[in-house]
């Protein structure tokens, strides 16, 4: 198959350089590394990037807190990235800083450029101001009451408790999170991008519409474009400054003014591209005015707004090349959420290569379940174990480790030449199917082409079990037969290989040097090994152990600062007081459970359909959806037609599976394994719907 060489420049999302990597840095780098791996395997040119996002008020402020400059707070963050990268086998070929001399020289050229096209503007600006910090405070760090609903501590951009979006200014009883002052209404000078301009509008409902993006994100931009009566764009005009002090690029002619990091931050795709090509020797410029270069970005679906509107623009009209596509992906889920760190609900990526856990398992788990839409990947613990024991280790390293050591011990590692008409058709069978799994690769449709490889791994231990090699070992007359046999498995094995070498390539490494084989490509597929010898076999990979995945996500027991005189009720401390006002805020409701079932996907969750005494317009009774993870204790027949208590105030969460409108309430002891059992609260009999408990 012969194929028009690409060059391709890809890059991942910048990192921001506060923290270290969480395993949803390593879900996107992965995603992209296979890709690129794939096609470096077919013969084309990539150009891998990525950097650190350097700039901000938060790193400015984490580092005094440090007692450091940025400067060196960033590279004290960025010297961590090493281990994390060659850790997962993660393949950059330049890894950067938006600090960097390149990217301070980019930004400004692009700025110049888009104010000399006219896309930039100034008009004046009133923030909140922190007198004894003496700066203006980002959204994030302001913090007061709803204005809507009046709940406490709420950040300056939304409320946690209502979900009500509104800005800083509206904030009652506003305060700076920083010294605790009282913030003051200040004006100051701010530049904007335009992106409400018409040419701005034009061109990206042109690009957007031209296949650079996938169709849930494209149906999201149009949402972005709408107009309102007067026919006025949605687009709003970006502010691109920020005042002093802060960390970044100071704007050209603009003394105390400086980028907000979202502006330059992209830009460090460019900059580091432009490192590594002063590396290599080659020219950037020449590159990106190549026709043929394909510009390659994949990004969370938390930053689409940047990707698809901002970035596109500033590169079209500072004369620059705009991206040929933007892949974007949804997060890395553990029970329906979204991981996070700081709620303790995260996977360490250290500490899974810490416990000795291959990190090729957690390639191909990945692999398994990524597809080309913007969707969760949820990790579940058991389904990691059955996966990679079943797949990589049941039915693919299992092909190898049932034929390669009777050719050691009977043939001396030699191939045998004939095959037989049976191994040929085999084998032929899955050279068939390179051209699909090729095809899904190039989509990013990775977990369909990883269950197209495992078919034919099926199809491979068939002709195994069929056989048997290990019988045909003790009869006497069948050494040919028993050599053929043995030498079709290990074809088989190395056409497999070849079909996840972009998914494992350490493992791919070794099966390279065991066969003595140079780095297989996609081409290899059409092309038969012939007479070849093969070095001893040593076991290739182990099976997961469950206790070491239990360990991964077992959390830190809490350090204990002073003996306790009596044993913690329900083995964790009391609560902190409150007073009566903060009680009667939670609304406590009586609720039939009129359904319950199993919630797809989730090995943890049941779903509720709540009657809470409700009813809709037209006087209709009205039921909510709740997402419970009770699952364990309760079978949904258990529940269907009992009477519970649920927090029916609780703002509604969007979950992977559904919205979830309130929570059940139920107890179980904090030390789960040394108590185990959940138990769902139930009124006593004569309690109806919609009652209120206080």
């Amino acid at each position: 198959m012969s194929l028009t060489p690409r060059q391709l420049f890809v890059t991942t999302a910048l990192p921001y350089a506060n923290a270290p990597f969480h395993v949803g840095h390593m879900m996107e780098y992965i995603q992209a590394d296979i890709w690129v791996r794939f096609q470096r395997m077919r013969g084309h040119t990539v150009h891998f990037v990525c950097a650190d996002d350097a700039h901000g008020a938060p790193i400015m402020i984490a580092a005094e807190k440090a007692g450091k400059t940025p400067q060196q707070f960033v590279a004290d963050i960025a010297a961590d990235r090493k281990q994390y990268l060659d850790g997962f086998h993660i393949g950059f070929d330049h890894w950067h800083s938006t600090d960097a001399p390149e990217n301070h020289q980019l930004a400004k050229e692009i700025y110049i450029a888009l104010r000399e096209a006219g896309f930039i503007s100034t008009k004046s600006v009133e923030q909140f101001f922190d007198p004894v910090k003496g700066m203006f405070l980002p959204d994030r760090y302001v913090k007061g009451e709803c204005p809507k609903c009046s709940a406490k501590d709420q950040y300056g951009d939304s409320c946690e408790a209502c979900g009500a979006v509104y800005s800083p200014t509206e904030l009652m009883n506003p305060y700076s999170t920083l010294t605790g002052a009282t913030p003051v209404l200040k004006s100051s000078e701010h530049y904007f991008f335009k992106l409400s301009d018409p040419r701005c509008v034009e061109f990206l409902q042109s690009w957007s519409n031209s296949g650079h993006l996938q169709t849930e994100v494209l149906n999201k931009i149009k949402e972005w474009f709408n107009t309102d009566e007067s026919g006025k764009t949605g687009l709003s005009d970006w502010d691109i400054s920020r005042d002093a002090p802060y960390f970044g690029i100071e704007i050209p002619d603009a003394p105390g003014k400086y980028f907000y990091v979202w502006l330059d931050a992209p830009i460090g795709y460019l900059a580091s591209l432009s490192a590594h090509f002063k590396h290599i020797g080659q020219d950037m410029n020449a590159f990106l005015a190549d026709p043929a270069t394909e510009q390659i970005h994949f990004i969370g679906k938390d930053i689409t707004y940047f990707h698809t509107l901002f970035w596109p623009a500033m590169l079209k009209f500072s004369g620059r090349k705009v991206p040929d596509k933007i892949f974007v992906h949804g997060f890395i889920t553990l029970g329906g959420d979204k991981m996070s760190k700081s709620r303790g609900t995260g996977i360490s990526p250290l500490k899974y290569l810490s416990l000795g856990l291959n990190a090729e398992w957690l390639r191909y788990y990945l692999a398994a379940k990524l597809n080309s839409r913007v969707e969760d990947v949820e990790f579940t613990p058991d389904d990691f174990v059955a996966r990679v024991n079943s797949d990589l280790v049941g039915k693919y390293i299992n092909i190898a480790s049932r034929a390669a050591g009777f050719l050691s011990k009977r043939f001396g590692g030699k191939l045998s030449g004939d095959l037989g008409v049976e191994g040929r058709t085999l084998l032929d069978t899955l050279r068939a199917h390179r051209a699909t799994i090729e095809a899904l690769y190039e989509e990013r449709e990775f977990g369909k082409a990883q269950r197209e490889i495992m078919l034919l791994a099926d199809r491979v231990n068939e002709y195994v079990d069929q056989h048997k090699p290990w019988e045909l070992a003790k009869l006497e007359g069948q050494e040919a037969v028993l050599h053929d046999v043995c030498s079709v498995c290990l074809e088989a094995f190395r056409l497999l290989t070849i079909y996840l070498k972009p998914v494992l390539p350490t493992l791919a490494a070794q099966v390279e040097a065991f066969m003595n084989l140079p780095p297989l490509r996609f081409d290899d597929a059409q092309r038969a090994m012939g007479p070849h010898v093969i070095s001893e076999y040593k076991h290739l990979m182990q099976r997961v152990d469950p206790k070491s995945v239990e360990a991964l996500l077992a959390q830190p027991a809490p350090a204990v600062t002073a003996p306790q005189e009596a044993p913690a009720p329900g083995g964790e401390a009391l609560a902190p007081t409150i007073g009566i006002d903060d009680f009667t805020k939670i609304d406590l409701r009586i609720a039939k459970i009129v359904d319950c079932s199993l919630v797809e996907g989730s090995s943890k969750l049941l779903r509720l359909t709540l009657d809470v005494g409700e009813v809709d317009e037209q006087g209709q009774p009205k039921t909510r959806n709740v997402f419970s993870g009770i699952q364990s204790a309760y079978q949904p027949s258990d529940l269907i037609g009992k009477l519970t208590v649920m927090v029916a105030n609780l703002a509604p969460r969007k979950m992977k599976f559904g919205l979830s409108e309130g929570m059940v309430l139920a107890a179980s002891h904090a030390d789960e394994k040394a108590q185990p059992g959940l138990y769902i609260l139930s009124p006593w009999p004569g309690a109806q719907p919609g009652m209120r408990v206080s």
